[in-house]
């Protein structure tokens, strides 16, 4: 795995981590980034993204690690029916 360090290898590996989880999804869209700790040297990233499904919009949040891109924890936040 590579280490994520830049904006282009985040949107990468989100959508890789998102489809290897919901599979085949449309209108993917990081939507926050954050890093983690806020102060100090970065260790990881918290990602959130969101896409449709099935025809639901779904939110999810997903904490990647810098070096070598690991995922730690990926948690759905929200799953909607949009207007």
């Amino acid at each position: 795995m590579q280490d994520v360090s830049t904006q282009e290898d985040i949107d990468r590996e989100s959508k890789r981590v998102i489809n290897a989880l919901y599979g085949d999804v449309s209108d993917f869209r990081v939507n926050e980034t954050f890093q983690i700790p806020e102060k100090g040297p970065r260790e990881a990233w918290d990602v959130q993204v969101n896409f449709m499904l099935n025809s639901l919009k779904y939110t999810v949040d997903l904490e990647i690690q810098e070096k070598e891109g690991h995922v730690t924890n990926a948690r759905l936040i929200d799953t909607m029916t949009p207007l």
